[in-house]
């Protein structure tokens, strides 16, 4: 078994701790060693695994880390921080997924997911619970999908946007970088890189540059 520690000791790491669990009821695969908070200075536990601080990383400096923060430009600074790390790749054992697609190191897939043919996915990817990933749709690097996301064929997502809970995305439309989907949005043209967009349909409503 390899070792593994998950960055981050917030409500998504402890998701990813329930699915390193699931992965190893199939298969034994990880030794799961604990969670990596940046900031703790104390000795705690969290669901039963210890919280480790850095001079713990120093020591497991071997194991794999898998990042698990759900923001992608917080991730992405993060995973820049720590990348002399090998970084886990994370399916849970119920995901529906083709062969023909690519998944890039440090991404996570959770339960309940169906992605489908010819999908282009990159380092350090989300996809939450309970979501559908159509035909020749590309996710680039640090792309967050939160749960109950519907991409349809073709589709497009910008490296570190984050596509909230219960979007659907029609085909062949493209998410800029770094931008922000709101949940239940339904997007029906291409959106623009640093921006916000919400709504049925999907509108920008703030320019990101500007925050």
């Amino acid at each position: 078994m390899r070792e593994i520690i998950i960055v981050g000791a917030g409500g998504f790491a402890r998701e990813v701790a329930w699915l390193i669990e699931e992965i190893n009821q199939k298969n034994k695969e990880w030794k799961l060693i604990g969670f990596f908070d940046e900031n703790n200075n104390e000795s705690v536990t969290l669901n039963g695994y210890k919280v480790l601080n850095k001079g713990d990383l120093e020591y497991y400096n071997q194991a794999y880390l898998v990042v698990a923060i759900g923001d992608s430009e917080t991730r992405k600074k993060v995973v820049d921080r720590y990348s002399s790390f090998k970084f886990a790749t994370l399916i849970h054992p119920d995901v529906s997924i083709s062969a023909t697609n690519k998944l890039g190191e440090g991404s996570i897939i959770c339960k309940g997911n169906i992605i489908t043919v010819n999908v282009d996915i990159g380092k350090h990817v989300i996809v939450n619970i309970d979501s559908t990933v159509g035909h020749d749709v590309i996710l680039e690097d640090f792309v967050t999908i939160l749960p109950s996301v519907n991409i349809s064929g073709y589709v497009k997502i910008k490296e570190c946007s984050n596509v909230g809970t219960g979007t659907q995305i029609i085909q062949e439309k493209t998410i800029g970088r770094n931008s922000i989907i709101g949940a239940g949005s339904v997007v029906v043209k291409d959106i623009n890189d640093y921006v916000v967009a919400v709504g049925i349909p999907a509108r920008e409503i703030k320019n990101r540059r500007d925050i």
